[in-house]
C-alpha cells in the first residue's frame, strides 16, 4: 500500500470511530506493520497541525482519534447547542406525541393524558421550536398548543394528517374533561 492510500485508509477509519483506536488495530485492519502505522499517524498529526485544520489527530487513552481543534471550540459549541438538536427525552417524546395527535390541546389535557406534570417538558418543546402556542381554549382560558412546521420538517411530513393512526389508542377527550374537572375542583 502506498503512502497516499495508507493515509486515506487511516483517515477513513479514524473518521468513523467513537473511541480512540489503537495502533495495533489499525495495523491489523490495514495489514501494514505497526511501526509504519505509528510513523504515519505521527506525520499526519503534524501535517494537520501545520496546515491549521479545524481538527487534529490525537493519541489519547491508548489510541488515535480525530478531535476538533481547540481554536474552533466556540463554533463547535454553538453548533452543538444551537445547530444540532439534542435527543429528546422519553417524557418529551410522549408529550410531543400527545400534542401531535390531539392538537390543539391544553397543558392540562396533556398532563391528564400522561398522568404527570408536563410544565418543564413543554418549555423544552417550545424552546426547541417543535411546539407553539396556537390559541386559547374558550371554556377555560387555557393556552392551546400545536406542533410547528419545524416539527413536520423534522419528521418529513407535509401535515399531521400523515401521522400513523394512533388516535384510537389515546383516551377519549370527554373522559379527560371529567378527569380535569375533578382535578380543578
Amino acid at each position: 500500500m502506498n503512502q497516499s492510500d495508507l493515509q486515506s485508509a487511516l483517515e477513513a477509519i479514524l473518521m468513523v470511530v467513537e473511541e480512540p483506536v489503537s495502533t495495533g488495530v489499525l495495523a491489523q485492519i490495514t495489514e501494514v506493520p505497526l511501526e509504519e502505522i505509528e510513523a504515519n499517524l505521527v506525520r499526519m498529526r503534524q501535517e494537520y497541525q501545520d496546515r491549521g485544520h479545524g481538527f487534529e489527530l490525537r493519541n489519547v487513552a491508548g489510541g488515535w482519534r480525530f478531535y476538533s481543534a481547540p481554536g474552533q471550540a466556540a463554533y463547535v459549541e454553538r453548533f452543538v447547542v444551537d445547530g444540532q438538536p439534542a435527543q429528546l427525552s422519553q417524557a418529551a417524546l410522549e408529550t410531543l406525541a400527545v400534542i401531535a395527535y390531539r392538537q390543539p390541546v391544553s397543558r392540562a389535557r396533556i398532563s391528564a393524558i400522561r398522568g404527570v406534570n408536563v410544565e418543564a417538558v413543554m418549555k423544552t418543546l417550545v424552546t426547541r421550536g417543535l411546539v407553539e402556542e396556537s390559541g386559547v381554549e374558550y371554556e377555560t382560558g387555557s393556552t392551546l398548543y400545536s406542533t410547528t412546521n419545524y416539527f413536520l420538517q423534522r419528521l418529513g411530513l407535509n401535515s399531521v394528517a400523515e401521522l400513523p393512526a394512533l388516535a384510537p389508542f389515546l383516551p377519549d377527550l370527554e373522559a379527560l374533561d371529567d378527569v380535569i374537572a375533578t382535578l380543578t375542583d
